[in-house]
């Protein structure tokens, strides 16, 4: 049995203080790329260089190159899908299940897992141009062109913290090159807003109004804008859903919208039974979901997150802490309502960090920080690790509803609701925030 006993030698460090000095050093290791710029622009190069790799890589894999022919259908295959019905003019049938699956079992050339469609018409509209495309060079067009608009928003608004930001967020970003998804527009949307928010309303509805292809994403920034009373703002988003609202029904017919809702009912269905990829879901329901608790609780569950993400929108603004935190905060909780989010709409939750890191490396300690980065990494990479790991186990062709992952990704987010809760709510850290506002102001 070891026992203290007088030594010259100082006594071993006990193992929490341990773990506390290497968070700080984790934190202090990301934190202190912004104060060097070489090691920012090699960080930056780097991680630009990987991020360009992989999306010439998957666009051969979609384009079915050699050994890839055979492949199964990816989200972007789906949009392609989507897009060439636009120009057929029978649109409202990918919203029927049965219909759509037939789609894509002749899009695969044989059996291929099930992508449902519940995307508002609007989403078709933006996608119809890329019916005229093979699906290799559309993805291509479509994630390029959304990646570099989403890349240059983020710089925008991270500045020297840019290459931190983007190494916290490289899982996310590399999953929504992998799939093909409309993470990066839609980060870039609300990137879009936070930038002109304060000056421009009209373009930050304009960017809320675009945000009608994915509502449940803005729901928290929208509720931020009302309680700061940004009317124009709000106004010009409204007159934008309207607008493209009335334009699909000119294009579509009344029926589309009936057909939309019926996709909406049917898909909670499908994510009451588990039959899409949870471990993937950033959600709290899924994540209580595939711990084993019964569909009801699960969705009492995300509730309960959803109601503590809405308030954590609001408490900032309340209390009068800088804008820039309580937008960033705002942001970063826009994924934890719905409990349908997956890993690729977080790029939104790094415009938010990006937003909210100069306040947060002054409010939070360095484990605090160390426990926010570490969280967003965890769930930006464990559905990537979790597809990679069950694609090499059992084959390309996995049927990832035959095998159980937890969704880890969802307690991660649920935990940093909870760090950035406590953040908000702490008085002692108001001062630092509320100083700092003012000495900006006296400078300006």
């Amino acid at each position: 049995m070891a026992v203290w006993q007088r030594s010259a030698d100082p006594p071993a460090r006990p193992p929490i203080r341990q773990f506390e000095v290497a968070a700080a050093m984790l934190a202090e290791t990301l934190e202190q790329v912004r104060l060097s710029p070489p090691k920012r622009t090699t960080y930056v190069r780097f991680a630009l260089a990987t991020l360009a790799v992989i999306v010439a890589f998957k666009t051969f894999w979609f384009a079915r190159w050699g050994s890839w022919a055979t492949r199964e259908l990816a989200d972007f295959d789906a949009f392609h899908i989507v897009a060439q019905r636009v120009w057929r003019g029978d649109l409202d049938q990918v919203y029927h299940f049965e219909a759509l699956l037939k789609m894509q079992m002749e899009a695969a050339g044989g059996m291929t897992s099930f992508m449902p469609w519940t995307y508002p018409p609007q989403y078709a509209l933006l996608l119809a141009p890329f019916a005229f495309l093979p699906v290799g060079i559309g993805y291509l067009l479509f994630t390029a062109a959304t990646l570099a608009l989403y890349l240059v928003t983020l710089r925008a608004i991270s500045s020297a913290n840019f290459a931190q930001v983007l190494v916290v967020l490289f899982p996310a970003l590399a999953i929504t090159i992998g799939c093909g998804q409309n993470g990066f527009l839609t980060g870039a949307l609300i990137g879009l807003i936070c930038l002109n928010v304060e000056r421009r309303q009209w373009l930050a509805g304009l960017a809320l109004g675009a945000m009608v292809i994915k509502p449940h994403l803005a729901i928290a920034v929208g509720l931020y804008l009302l309680a700061t009373r940004r009317w124009i703002a709000l106004a010009t988003a409204a007159l934008v859903v309207l607008t493209s609202s009335l334009l699909c029904t000119l294009l579509f017919g009344w029926q589309i919208w009936f057909a939309w809702l019926g996709s909406i009912r049917e898909s909670a269905s499908y994510l009451e039974q588990g039959f899409y990829p949870l471990f993937r879901m950033i959600s709290a329901y899924a994540a209580l979901y595939m711990a084993g608790f019964p569909a009801s609780a699960a969705f009492w569950g995300q509730v309960a997150v959803a109601g503590l993400a809405l308030l954590a929108a609001l408490v900032g603004a309340a209390r009068g802490l800088s804008s820039k935190f309580t937008l960033g905060v705002t942001v970063m909780v826009s994924v934890m309502i719905s409990p349908y989010a997956y890993d690729y709409d977080l790029p939104i939750l790094g415009i938010g960090l990006a937003l909210a890191l100069p306040d947060l490396v002054r409010m939070a300690s360095p484990r605090e920080r160390d426990v926010t980065y570490g969280l967003i990494l965890l769930a930006g990479a464990y559905g990537l690790l979790q597809s990679a790991r069950l694609a090499v186990q059992f084959g390309q062709k996995v049927d990832l509803d035959q095998h159980f992952a937890p969704a880890i990704g969802g307690f991660a987010l649920m935990a940093l609701l909870l760090l950035l809760l406590k953040l908000l709510w702490s008085r002692q850290r108001w001062p630092l925030v509320l100083s700092c506002r003012t000495e900006s102001m006296d400078s300006a």
